[in-house]
């Protein structure tokens, strides 16, 4: 498997599939011409009302175009003649697909999709749902992406990405996790996709639920240890790297000395762990995962202890 840190993709244009576009969104194809992919590059959506009234100085032609009961409602005002005109001049421009949502497909609309190969699309949701969906689904496709080397583990709820060299011991601590009742999300190579102010960790598809150990080689863990054991994606909220241990180095003790790595311009809580013969590593991150959680939640041991000592100084 890859060895390979961490690698930055910048995800800023993207071709999807017309079949894939339709299944995630729960589209019917109206037209499709030769056409195999939608090319996106934005989040944004278009509605196009006032380009079917024939005003283009600012229109959007690089967004998805949305056509919903208004814009059907307008058109149904117009002549045949009219509708004609106003639906050839908008499908002449190139614009990666348009979709019909919850309102009347009317002819013109078809026949300018055709004449122009354009994609033309049908939604069974209302309008602002649809559109709800869409930007959703354009968030995730075109957020910014990083694949790293490690392993994430879900523990008690709390997304817990380990990292560290090579033999290490990351995936031989995941394992113990899952033995634990915790789940596995995604072994050697970690996709992280920033969206909004989350970062969200899942498996390459290839490798989804596999994980190597030295020594045995690939176990699929969905089929030894069930469904409960995997997660297809988790949002990160902390980092434990593994290292081995160094007698020269002063290691964290009390919790003071606050790390971060940073990731997609994020900042996460980090931890580092040594690892030698006869520390538990999977119960370490444990009490990682239940720490992070109490820090959260406004609990922290040491400054507990500091009012304690505060209190008897007094």
């Amino acid at each position: 498997m890859n060895n390979n840190t961490c690698r930055e993709i910048e995800e800023n244009e993207v071709d999807v599939k017309i079949k894939d576009f339709c299944e995630r969104l729960n589209l019917t194809v109206l037209n499709k011409g030769k056409k195999q992919k939608i090319h996106i590059s934005t989040y944004n959506v278009a509605r196009p009302g006032l380009q079917l009234a024939g005003f283009y100085e600012h229109f959007s032609q690089e967004r998805v175009q949305v056509v919903g009961e208004q814009e059907v409602a307008y058109l149904k005002h117009m002549s045949h003649e009219e509708r004609v005109t106003a639906c050839e001049t908008l499908f002449a421009y190139d614009f990666p697909c348009m979709v019909v949502a919850n309102a009347d497909v009317l002819p013109e609309v078809v026949d300018a999709a055709k004449k122009f190969n354009r994609v033309l699309l049908l939604s069974c949701l209302r309008t602002t749902g649809f559109i709800n969906e869409l930007s959703i689904y354009l968030n995730e496709i075109l957020a910014p992406t990083v694949v790293m080397h490690g392993v994430l583990v879900d523990i008690y709820g709390v997304g817990v990405l380990i990292t560290g060299k090579s033999s290490v011991g990351k995936s031989e601590t995941a394992l113990e996790l899952i033995k634990l009742g915790h789940r596995l999300v995604a072994d050697d190579a970690v996709c992280i996709r920033r969206i909004s102010d989350r970062l969200i960790g899942e498996a390459p598809e290839t490798t989804r639920h596999f994980m190597e150990i030295r020594g045995i080689g690939l176990i699929d863990v969905r089929a030894m240890y069930g469904a409960s054991a995997i997660r297809t994606r988790k949002v990160i909220d902390i980092v434990v790297q593994l290292e081995d241990w160094n007698p020269d180095k002063e290691y964290d003790r009390l919790g003071d000395e606050k790390e971060a790595q940073e990731i997609l311009q994020m900042n996460l809580t980090k931890y580092t762990v040594p690892v030698k013969p006869g520390r538990n590593l999977a119960s370490i991150l444990e009490v990682a995962a239940r720490s992070f959680r109490l820090n959260t939640m406004g609990i922290n041991a040491l400054d507990e202890l500091r009012n304690r000592l505060k209190s008897r100084s007094l």
